[in-house]
């Protein structure tokens, strides 16, 4: 016992201050007699490494000899082919930049949060003096019900309860849908430029991803290739470039799923906040074959916090869903689902959203004009989402040094595709900012 504590405390485990558990205490979660513990105490407070406080307890003392170098053990693991890397650091974890102009990000500011924490602790009391068993994959039986009647109005999709799965987010819907639809080797087609998340997650299961050019009508769908297993199309809000996926294509992608007997993923992801006219119908809606899986989520509507989303199943995909999601993680969080159920159903998420998304359209109405004005740029016409792109003839990518000068501002070319150009979020921005944040940008440029 003298040489673990000893030890504890010179590499660190046991830091300066700590306070050790009583003698009796630590005696019988050992199951040791207390002198044992208290000779080991005494020792290593004769030695300096411990100090003892008369009615206060035993603690690590302040000053201690140097640290041990760390022991050496051995590495012999790796993993397989394409996870040689680990994910680049969360930009939550530093303070955001003084003009953030990051795409796929909400304000916070614009949340009703006194509303939300008190839906949430009102569950969790509920939720703690029911009984101790655990809950369905599919997710809570209520906010599936909200979600259904929630589509069913905002976004015109018949759609019932048990159509709904609730997921973590529009990423573990992918990831769940990859894991029961796609074997190593099949391909997805993929918009390009397009989502890099959803790229990396279907080559990390295997998939052989193809990019498919996108234009003003949004994606080519002659230049699908014949072998795909699964699209993944983003139609009411393409992203990142901003076109909606025009009738035709609609028509047309929706034959394409039904001859070659393949999955199309529809990635609804931030169609709530539209500054103009209604948008088309979603391929879900049209869709009379069963080959649309329609994802949406709640991170962009509410907060990337809440980490709900949910995905609409074909009757025939519906059990292999359900069953990976409870081989992965069972499910989900029961008084945060209940909540956000009651948060729907009370309108509040679309009180919410009304309110967000006039402030989203002032802010989009002025980064569309000033970059207008910015020679050499050419803005994409979009009328809903989070952010705007403009795309650039001949300039170079200043976003290194944008963010030098604490403006975050994301290059087209890490979306995929050859064209050039620059990404513009208005989410998390502050608003009275965004007009010295452009012309530094424009002085960038």
């Amino acid at each position: 016992m003298y040489r673990a504590l000893r030890e504890a405390v010179t590499d660190g485990r046991l830091p300066a201050g700590h306070r050790l558990p009583a003698s009796r205490v630590l005696a019988a979660d050992l199951g040791v007699s207390r002198g044992s513990v208290a000779g080991a105490y005494e020792r290593l407070v004769a030695e300096g490494h411990l100090t003892a406080r008369v009615g206060a307890g035993t603690f690590v003392a302040p000053v201690r000899v140097p640290r041990r170098p760390p022991r050496s053990v051995p590495d012999p693991l790796r993993p397989r082919a394409g996870w040689e890397s680990g994910p680049a650091p969360s930009s939550g974890a530093a303070p955001p930049p003084r003009y953030d102009f990051r795409a796929g990000i909400p304000d916070a500011s614009l949340f009703p949060f006194d509303t939300w924490r008190r839906m949430v602790g009102a569950e969790l009391r509920l939720r703690a003096n029911g009984p101790g068993t655990y809950a369905e994959p599919y997710g809570h039986p209520a906010l599936r019900a909200a979600i259904a009647r929630y589509l069913g109005f905002a976004r015109s999709i018949p759609v019932t309860a048990d159509e709904v799965l609730v997921t973590n987010g529009a990423q573990h819907a992918f990831d769940l849908i990859g894991r029961v639809l796609l074997r190593p080797g099949d391909v997805v087609a993929m918009e390009e430029p397009g989502y890099p998340p959803a790229r990396a997650l279907f080559t990390s299961l295997g998939a052989r991803v193809i990019g498919v050019p996108v234009d003003g009508e949004g994606l080519v769908v002659d230049a699908v290739p014949a072998q795909a297993r699964l699209v993944h199309v983003t139609p009411s809000h393409q992203f990142p470039l901003g076109p909606v996926l025009s009738l035709d294509r609609r028509r047309q992608l929706l034959e394409w799923a039904r001859r070659r007997q393949s999955a199309i993923v529809e990635d609804d992801y931030d169609s709530e906040f539209r500054f103009g006219t209604r948008p088309l119908e979603p391929l879900r809606a049209m869709d009379r074959s069963g080959r649309v899986l329609y994802v949406g989520t709640f991170s962009k509507s509410m907060l990337p916090a809440v980490r709900t989303g949910f995905v609409l199943t074909p009757p025939g995909l519906r059990p292999a869903l359900a069953a990976a999601r409870q081989l992965g993680d069972g499910y989900g969080q029961i008084a945060t689902q209940a909540a956000l159920a009651r948060f729907i159903e009370d309108g509040e998420l679309a009180r919410h959203v009304r309110r967000a998304r006039r402030e989203y359209a002032a802010r989009h109405a002025r980064i569309v004009a000033f970059l207008a004005g910015v020679p050499g740029l050419e803005v994409v016409p979009s009328a809903a989402g989070l952010h705007v792109t403009a795309l650039s003839h001949g300039l170079p990518d200043i976003s290194d040094k944008a963010r030098s000068k604490g403006l975050a501002v994301e290059d087209l070319t890490r979306y995929g595709g050859d064209r050039t150009g620059i990404v513009l979020g208005f989410g998390a921005v502050d608003p009275a900012r965004i007009d010295e944040g452009l012309a530094l940008l424009a002085g960038l440029l």
